[in-house]
């Protein structure tokens, strides 16, 4: 059967794009707005771990480098430009999702890539950086073995990423999403709790948007 991707919500979407995207250096938010444009040119409606990897290797000499360049690159590059009319046509009518929780969109992310981009400041911290950088983001898209660009490594037979510092978490990327999916209802509770003024709550859509 079809998934049902919910739409997206404006005041939940604004806040989470403020929370996740606000820890990101210039580098890693150039990334991710190339990935939103990425997605959207594509016709997906979410920016999952694939979209990510895509435009991390087109912009990024380090995350390129952490493949060893060359031909492993080629052989990603030329997968990936494939999505909009092969491969990730299955994806369009799907949510990536670890499968740990409800799948949840919120501001156009999928919940792997949202769990990742908080995973990645984890990193950066565990750095002592502030903020997280390109290769911080890659670290945390290829820890989880569920994520779509996980699977694109696996069918172009391309070798893991050799980075400088390891992804060590305090919890599993499926924990982060859970919590990000916990938030995300804790927001929602919130604005219908303001009444007709505020964006309507998921639970009080009409009947026959449920289908």
């Amino acid at each position: 059967m079809r998934s049902r991707i919910p739409h997206q919500q404006s005041a939940e979407g604004v806040a989470l794009r403020v929370d996740i995207e606000g820890r990101l250096d210039a580098e890693s938010a150039a990334v991710v707005a190339g990935a939103r444009r990425r997605a959207l040119r594509d016709g997906d409606r979410q920016i999952d771990t694939a979209h990510l990897l895509h435009t991390l290797l087109e912009s990024d000499p380090e995350v390129r480098a952490a493949f060893g360049g060359g031909p492993q690159v080629a052989r990603l590059l030329g997968y990936l430009v494939q999505r909009s009319i092969g491969y990730g046509l299955r994806w369009q009518s799907t949510v990536e999702d670890s499968g740990a929780v409800p799948a949840v969109a919120g501001e156009g992310w999928s919940p792997v890539a949202a769990a990742a981009l908080e995973a990645a400041h984890v990193r950066a911290v565990g750095r002592g950086a502030g903020l997280a950088g390109p290769v911080d983001l890659l670290a945390a898209i290829v820890a989880e073995p569920a994520s779509r660009a996980v699977e694109v490594l696996r069918r172009t037979g391309v070798d893991a990423p050799v980075l400088p510092v390891p992804l060590v978490l305090p919890v599993p990327v499926p924990v982060l999403v859970e919590e990000a999916v916990a938030a995300e209802g804790a927001t929602e509770r919130g604005v219908a709790g303001q009444g007709s003024s505020g964006p309507r709550a998921r639970g009080a859509e009409p009947a026959g948007d449920a289908g």
